[in-house]
C-alpha cells in the first residue's frame, strides 16, 4: 500500500473541499487580506488573487495571516508581493482621497481633474472608483449632496438656503428630485416629517412581533422583533413629527398579508413598496428580490450580479440598511462558506426563514 500517495490524495481532497480553494482558483481579489496560501513545492506564500499558475492542491496550505505563513517557513511570492499593499488597497487609498474631495465639494469636480489627481486616465479612474464604491463619482457626489440637504433641513433652516448650501444650482432642479431624495416635500422633512401620514400596525407571528408601516407610495417598513414597543419607537425615531396613524380595517389586511409572507416566505408580497436609498443600495435590494425562494447567494455573488465584483463590503452594508424585512429578502444572503452572517432582526430568525423557504 502506497501510504505516501494516499496521504497526497487525502490532502488534495481536503484542500479542494475548502471554500478558500475555489477563491484561489478564481483569483478572487475580494479575498485578499482574508487569508493567504502557501505552496510547498516553491516555498512561497501568496495572496488569493495571485496570477501565478494554480499549484497542485496537495502542495497548498492556508494561513490566517502573513506572520503564520512566515513562521511556517514560507517567503513572499515575488509575483503578487503579498507583503506590499495589494492593487485593490492602492486603488482604495486613491478612491478614499477622491471621495473626501467629492464629499466636501460644492459642485461636482470634472472627472478629468479627479482622475489626474489620482494619476489615472479618466476611463480607468471611473472604472476603479465604481469597482471600489459601487457608485460612479457622480452618483457618489449626489448621495453626499442628498445627505447635506437632509442635514440642513433637519436643523430647521430656510429651504432655499439648504438647497444652495447642498450644491444644487437651482430650486427647480432640487424639487424635481425631492421625492426621490427625501421621500416627501422639503418643508415636511424640515419639520421631521410633519404632516406626512404614515399608517402602521403591529401584529404577531411565529417569529415574534411584526410592524408594518406604509406611506401613500407603499410599504416603507417591515420590522421584526420581540418587543412591539421597541418596534414602534424605531418607527417613531425615524420621523418623530410625522402623523403616525393606526391602521384601519383595510390596513389590517395589509398586515395580514405581510404576516402571511413571514409565515411562508417562499411566496411573494403583491404590495407596492416605498423603497428609499442610494443608487447603489437600490441596485443591491433589487438583486436580492431576484434571488429565488429556497436558495441563497453570498455577498460576493450579489456583488457580481450587480456588476461590482469588488464591492462585497458595500453589498453587506446595503443589506444591513434594508428596513423592509422578507419582502426585500436580505435573509437569503450568506457568507461565502455558506454560514449565516449577521441579520438585522436576528440570526435565528434568518435561519428559520431559510428553513421555511426550503420546505416542500
Amino acid at each position: 500500500m502506497n501510504t505516501h500517495a494516499d496521504n497526497k490524495l487525502q490532502r488534495a481532497v481536503q484542500i479542494e473541499a475548502d471554500p478558500r480553494w475555489s477563491r484561489v482558483l478564481a483569483r478572487d481579489a475580494s479575498a485578499d487580506g482574508e487569508f493567504w496560501y502557501s505552496v510547498r513545492s516553491t516555498g512561497v506564500y501568496c495572496r488569493p488573487s495571485c496570477a501565478a499558475r494554480p499549484a497542485r492542491p496537495e502542495n497548498v496550505e492556508f494561513h490566517s495571516s502573513q506572520d503564520a505563513a512566515r513562521v511556517a517557513g514560507f517567503r513572499p511570492c515575488k509575483r503578487c508581493k503579498p507583503e506590499q499593499p495589494s492593487l485593490q488597497q492602492q486603488y482604495g487609498a486613491l478612491v478614499t482621497v477622491a471621495c473626501r474631495e467629492l464629499a466636501n465639494a460644492q459642485s461636482l469636480p470634472p472627472l478629468d481633474a479627479l482622475a489626474a489627481r489620482a494619476g489615472l486616465s479618466a476611463f480607468h479612474f471611473h472604472r476603479v472608483f465604481k469597482s471600489v464604491t459601487g457608485l460612479t463619482p457622480r452618483q457618489y457626489a449626489q448621495a453626499h449632496r442628498a445627505d447635506r440637504i437632509r442635514t440642513q433641513l433637519g436643523r430647521g433652516g430656510k429651504i432655499t438656503n439648504a438647497i444652495f448650501d447642498a450644491g444644487y444650482n437651482s430650486n427647480s432642479r432640487f424639487y424635481e428630485k425631492s421625492a426621490e431624495v427625501l421621500g416627501m416635500k422639503p418643508a415636511q422633512y424640515r419639520r421631521g416629517g410633519a404632516q406626512q401620514d404614515i399608517r402602521f400596525a403591529i401584529g404577531q407571528c411565529t417569529l415574534g412581533a411584526v410592524l408594518v408601516a406604509s406611506t401613500a407610495r407603499g410599504v416603507c417598513a417591515i420590522l421584526l422583533g420581540d418587543d412591539p414597543d421597541t418596534l414602534a419607537r424605531d418607527l417613531q425615531d425615524r420621523f418623530g413629527q410625522a402623523n403616525l396613524i393606526g391602521g384601519d380595517a383595510g390596513f389590517e389586511s395589509m398586515v395580514a398579508a405581510v404576516i402571511g409572507l413571514v409565515e411562508s416566505p417562499k411566496h411573494s408580497l403583491d404590495l407596492p413598496l416605498d423603497v428609499r436609498g442610494t443608487a447603489f443600495q437600490q441596485r443591491v435590494w433589487q438583486a436580492l428580490r431576484e434571488i429565488p425562494p429556497g436558495t441563497t447567494a453570498s455577498y460576493t455573488d450579489v456583488a457580481h450580479r450587480i456588476g461590482q465584483p469588488t464591492a462585497v463590503r458595500a453589498v453587506a452594508q446595503a443589506c444591513g440598511a434594508n428596513r423592509i424585512a422578507v419582502a426585500i429578502p436580505c435573509h437569503r444572503v450568506v457568507r461565502n462558506d455558506g454560514a449565516l452572517s449577521g441579520y438585522r432582526w436576528g440570526v435565528e430568525r434568518k435561519r428559520e426563514l431559510l428553513e421555511r423557504e426550503g420546505r416542500a
